[in-house]
């Protein structure tokens, strides 16, 4: 007779295969978040475009009903010029409205990000620019003009 010695069987993993498992991961991980993070900025554009084309709204009602963008005691509206924050906190919004004296009036509504928010890293779309007369325009980090690929296809 003879004996036969079997070894145990083990339950479990052997760390050379946790080890791969962990790679694998951490290559995907490298790979995925990157995408993930540039489909963040992409999507909180919308921030910026969003306030500036309801800025716009409420000015144009306020030259509707006043036949001025400009607020005074005389022609109250609920938009005035100066500096905001847009609503979720990525955008600095600037209104500027020229002075009575402009042979045609007008206003311009720019958005910048915000020191210190994820946005700051969106250099395809570093700025947004809304004018009276409808024009959309936008600008990335070197000054050159992305208002396609910012504002959307017109």
């Amino acid at each position: 007779m003879v004996l036969e010695f079997q070894t145990p069987r083990a339950d479990g993993f052997t760390l050379v295969e946790l080890m791969i498992t962990v790679a694998i991961i951490a290559i995907l991980a490298a790979i995925a978040y990157p995408s993930y993070t540039s489909f963040v900025r992409q999507s909180n554009r919308t921030d910026a475009t969003r306030v500036a084309m309801a800025d716009a709204q409420a000015l144009q009602r306020c030259y509707s009903q006043n036949f001025s963008y400009s607020n005074s005691a005389t022609t109250p509206c609920s938009m005035t010029a100066g500096t905001t924050t847009s609503p979720s906190g990525y955008y600095s919004i600037v209104i500027a409205i020229p002075a009575a004296g402009v042979p045609a009036p007008s206003y311009s509504i720019i958005a910048t990000p915000l020191a210190g928010h994820p946005q700051t890293a969106d250099t395809q779309c570093a700025q947004f620019t809304l004018l009276s007369t409808g024009l959309q325009t936008a600008t990335n980090s070197g000054g050159t003009d992305t208002s396609q690929t910012c504002w959307g296809s017109k």
